[in-house]
């Protein structure tokens, strides 16, 4: 049990509060059962999702600089559960802590934009962390452990980081970006087998799904079938938008490679609070495009 209450200034991001409301749902979940307090920021904005910078590098440092502003008025570190999010505001707040010494005219022209739309004033005073890494480095992995009550040891579970949770940062202290084991020991924890495979650490396609669609799926689709080779009987990810294009758009996928996948694909928080004794329909298990039912049915659950 934690000696202390932990605290996060939630940054819920876009796509948990439209296409993927189950992550919100699940995260909420997670943290109630853990007793972990969230105090959601509901002024913040949307991240940008890497394509702010396309048009100015400074208009994706404003927007996320005042986004970890409000996070810095309650004192608290500002806690995402998208991979897109934490590497997009996470890099931000890496280049503008750097810019307080090695450029400090930029810094303060940031922050002028700030003080002239009303906004607090970016201090670089927090930390942006994934609820991954809230999970296995400030709650711990053997304080999840002592909280579950149906173990999942019944599923084969395949990791999907999603690429900007690993590589988007230059410091990620939390775990190796090469050779992360940050999801697999929350498996373990939970009491389900890992499962390792190429397509883990890579990108699942989606930033090309606009304008490459075809080239999207056919990556997404080595990823489904390289997991299910290796034994998967699902895909669990810390990233919303990879669950988009893993699930969502997985019949799609099958089209495209002629072959037909079946692989639930479920959202980490999702995972953690099954384990903790949840129930799948409070958690949105019901909402997935592919059925999640096969696992549910491992795990002597299902959505009522």
């Amino acid at each position: 049990m934690q000696s202390q209450t932990l605290q996060y200034a939630y940054f819920p991001g876009c796509v948990a509060q439209g296409a993927c409301g189950e992550l919100h749902l699940s995260t909420v979940a997670v943290a109630q059962e853990l007793g972990i307090k969230l105090i959601e920021l509901k002024k913040a904005s949307c991240c940008g999702s890497g394509t702010f910078k396309e048009d100015s590098q400074l208009l994706e440092d404003t927007v996320n600089a005042r986004n970890i502003a409000l996070a810095e008025e309650l004192n608290l570190p500002l806690l995402t559960h998208c991979s897109t999010c934490q590497g997009v505001i996470g890099h931000v707040d890496e280049r503008l802590k750097a810019s307080i010494d090695s450029d400090p005219a930029y810094f303060s022209k940031v922050n002028g934009l700030l003080k002239q739309e009303g906004c607090l004033p970016y201090r670089g005073s927090t930390e942006v962390k994934h609820l991954l890494y809230a999970l296995v480095a400030d709650y711990g992995i053997e304080e999840i452990q002592k909280r579950v009550t149906h173990k999942l040891s019944q599923i084969n579970c395949a990791a999907f980081y999603g690429c900007y949770l690993l590589r988007a940062q230059k410091n990620t202290p939390y775990d190796n970006p090469f050779k992360p084991e940050a999801m697999e020991n929350i498996f373990r924890a939970v009491g389900a087998n890992p499962i390792y495979y190429q397509g883990r650490t890579q990108c699942c396609g989606w930033p090309l799904s606009s304008y490459a669609t075809t080239e999207s799926f056919k990556m997404a689709g080595k990823h489904l079938q390289d997991a299910i080779d290796n034994g998967a009987d699902c895909i669990v990810t810390p990233c919303p938008l990879c669950h988009l294009n893993l699930d969502s758009r997985q019949p799609e996928v099958e089209q495209v490679i002629g072959k037909k996948l079946g692989l639930p694909v479920l959202h980490l928080p999702q995972l953690v609070a099954l384990a903790l004794g949840v129930s799948p329909k409070a958690l949105g298990l019901d909402r997935h495009v592919v059925s999640t039912k096969p696992v549910l049915e491992k795990l002597g659950l299902l959505v009522a």
